[in-house]
C-alpha cells in the first residue's frame, strides 16, 4: 500500500469532495485537520477502541496519541531503543511483556491505559507529565508538542465528533468482505459488542450511545483494505469506500441496511 499523506496538522479547513490521491484518512475539527496515513489511522481507532473499552475518557485518549505520536510516530515498530518495540515502544525488560504482546497493538494500548490510570490524578496532570509518568523517557517535555494533535485525534477517534473521521483508498477495495474476520478483530480492540449478522453481505453492531457507535464507525473504516469493507452506516449518515474522499454523507433509507438508532452497519 503506498502512503503519500504525510502526518501533519494543515491549519486551513478541509473540504469534503477535494481530490485525494492514494490511500490516506483525515480527522476534521473545526481548529485545525490532522492528516494521517491508512496504518496510523487504523492504529489510532484502535486505542481508541481500547479506551472505550475500560470506559476511559478522552483526555487519557489524547495523553496516549501523544505518546505514540512522540515515541514512534503512531506506528507498529518491529524494533526502538535498546529492546523497545510497538507503538509505544514498550519494553519487555521492563516488564510491560513479551515482545510479541507489545508488537499486538490491543495488548500493547491495554498495558499502556492500565500504567496511566494507575498514577494518581493523571487526568489533571499535563499531557507531557502524565506521558512521562508511564513511559520514564529521557526527555518528558517532548511529548508536549503532540498534545493539541492528540486532542482533535481522540475527539474524532473516541467518537465525541460526529462524521469528523473518514479515509480513503484509491488502489481500491476488492474481493468479497471478511465481514467475520472483522467482527473478531472489532471485538478484540473493543470487547464484547452486540455483533449479528442480518444479510449477505450486512454486519450490524449495537452499541451503547452515539460517541460509541461513531468510534466504531471510525475503527471499520480505518480497517476498509484490511477486511474489504465497502460501505459503514451509522446514525443516518454513510461512508463508501468508492467515494471515500467525500468523508461522511446521508444515507438513504433501504430495507438492506438496518437503521437502528445505536446500530452500526457494515459490508
Amino acid at each position: 500500500m503506498l502512503v503519500i499523506v504525510a502526518l501533519a496538522v494543515s491549519k486551513s479547513k478541509h473540504l469534503p469532495g477535494a481530490p485525494a490521491i492514494g490511500d490516506g484518512c483525515l480527522v476534521h475539527s473545526s481548529e485545525f485537520d490532522v492528516p494521517l496515513s491508512t496504518d496510523q489511522a487504523g492504529l489510532a481507532a484502535t486505542i481508541a477502541g481500547v479506551a472505550n473499552a475500560r470506559t476511559l475518557p478522552g483526555r487519557a485518549v489524547t495523553i496516549a496519541y501523544a505518546t505514540a505520536l512522540q515515541e514512534s510516530d503512531l506506528a507498529n515498530l518491529p524494533y526502538g531503543d535498546r529492546d523497545s518495540v510497538g507503538v509505544f515502544q514498550q519494553r519487555p525488560s521492563q516488564g510491560w511483556g513479551t515482545r510479541r504482546q507489545l508488537l499486538n497493538p490491543v495488548y500493547a494500548s491495554t498495558r499502556f491505559f492500565a500504567a496511566l490510570a494507575a498514577i494518581p490524578g493523571y487526568l489533571k496532570l499535563p499531557v507531557y507529565r502524565a506521558a512521562q509518568d508511564v513511559q520514564r523517557s529521557a526527555d518528558g517535555s517532548a511529548y508536549s508538542q503532540y498534545a493539541p494533535q492528540g486532542a482533535v485525534m481522540a475527539t474524532g477517534f473516541t467518537g465525541m465528533a460526529a462524521r469528523s473521521v473518514w479515509c480513503w483508498y484509491g488502489s481500491g477495495i476488492r474481493g468479497r468482505g471478511r465481514l467475520a474476520a472483522a467482527d473478531r478483530a472489532l471485538t478484540s480492540a473493543f470487547g464484547p459488542l452486540g455483533v449479528r449478522h442480518v444479510g449477505d453481505p450486512v454486519v450490524t453492531v449495537r452499541v451503547r450511545n452515539r460517541a460509541a457507535g461513531w468510534a466504531v464507525a471510525c475503527w471499520l473504516v480505518t480497517h476498509a483494505v484490511s477486511y474489504r469493507i465497502n460501505t459503514v452506516r451509522f446514525a443516518g449518515y454513510q461512508w463508501l469506500a468508492s467515494r471515500g474522499q467525500k468523508g461522511w454523507t446521508k444515507a438513504r433509507p433501504s430495507r438492506h441496511w438496518p437503521a437502528g438508532r445505536l446500530t452500526v452497519a457494515f459490508g
